[in-house]
């Protein structure tokens, strides 16, 4: 059986290709040190972000419709960082950036170790900054050991 060892890349449909670049170069490359590159795809113009684990691209949607985080489809998408400190570091640089980023605060009720910040992109996607929880360490790092 094959091993899925992470997400390759996640795309992005935005309503307003420069409004989206704007926010997310704000939050991918000067927050959270990403690397971008632009191309085009069936005429489309692309934004791709990456870092050394996946790439986040954007593209022009075709539909004006307004994001639903409760319709079918994506509720929100979060973003893992190493520690507690970094959860604190990100939303403190996107408030500072702007951007309405919740503080960051722990969600015991998620988890007792569960940091996070909450904030949302120009057509209202939600996105989450979290900790690597003790949880998610041992199921990375203990795989084989765990029961099923």
């Amino acid at each position: 059986m094959a091993d899925v060892i992470g997400i390759d890349h996640l795309y992005l449909s935005v309503s307003d290709l420069a409004r989206a670049e704007v926010f997310y170069d704000a939050v991918l490359i000067e927050v959270l040190g990403f690397r971008k590159n632009r191309f085009t795809l069936g005429d489309d113009p692309h934004i791709q972000y990456y870092n050394r684990h996946f790439g986040y691209v954007l593209r022009p949607a075709r539909k004006a419709t307004p994001h639903e985080p409760y319709a079918p489809g994506l509720h929100h998408f979060c973003l893992r960082v190493d520690s507690i400190a970094e959860v604190e570091e990100v939303a403190t640089a996107l408030q500072a950036r702007g951007i309405a980023a919740s503080p960051a605060r722990c969600y015991p009720e998620y988890a007792p170790d569960y940091w996070a910040s909450f904030f949302t992109d120009p057509d209202g996607i939600r996105l989450e900054v979290t900790n690597y929880r003790a949880e998610r360490r041992a199921r990375h790092d203990q795989w084989e050991d765990l029961d099923v």
